[in-house]
């Protein structure tokens, strides 16, 4: 072997050992890192509920709230679930832990809204959806372009504040003249996690 070969062998062992520990260092920070008890399992538990694993999402959840009874994340976790699994009281429930724990959560009142909408409670999902960007007005943007390039979705999904706007613009007419649900197009609706 001459010189030259050697020099290109060390330079990349060194190269792989770096990306080896860049990919270490990510996966730690990503999985293990807890600024408060029970942070490991929401996290899992937020990558089960996005992955539509809601049993799975809520043994998680319910393992940080074993770790830690006053976690709120804990408890916005598992709304999301139960209300994807139709629970719709038990996740009423517990966004209202996870508010009475934290009341300056947007993310929770902008998601109680949704429950609210998929009970028929359009004037709570309305209160709920406007206290959400009063408190956090960076939620009327929606999911970012990255979000949206990583399920392939060329157009930008309705908003918290795009529905809020269509309830108060539906609420303002006559009973028989609301279109408050199309179920066809709610259906196609995909979960974004704040």
């Amino acid at each position: 072997m001459n010189a030259l070969t050697r020099r290109e062998n060390r330079v990349g062992l060194l190269v792989l050992l770096l990306f080896v520990a860049v990919v270490a260092f990510v996966l730690y920070w990503r999985t293990a890192v807890e600024d408060t008890p029970g942070d490991y399992r929401v996290k899992s538990g937020n990558y089960r509920l996005q992955d539509g694993q809601y049993d799975r999402a809520i043994a998680e959840f319910e393992l940080a709230l074993e770790t830690n009874a006053d976690h709120p994340l804990a408890y916005l976790g598992m709304a999301l679930a139960l209300m994807h699994q139709q629970r719709y009281e038990a996740s009423l429930e517990a966004f209202d832990r996870a508010l009475a724990l934290d009341d300056s959560l947007a993310v929770a009142y902008a998601d109680r809204g949704i429950l609210y909408d998929r009970m028929g409670q359009h004037d709570l999902a309305l209160q709920d959806y406007r206290h959400a960007l009063a408190l956090d007005p960076k939620l009327a943007d929606g999911p970012g372009w990255l979000w949206r390039f990583l399920r392939n979705m060329s157009e930008r999904p309705p908003t918290i504040a795009d529905r809020a706007d269509y309830l108060e613009a539906e609420l303002r007419k006559a009973p028989e003249d609301r279109v408050l649900r199309l179920p066809e197009i709610d259906a196609q609706q995909r979960m974004h996690k704040y």
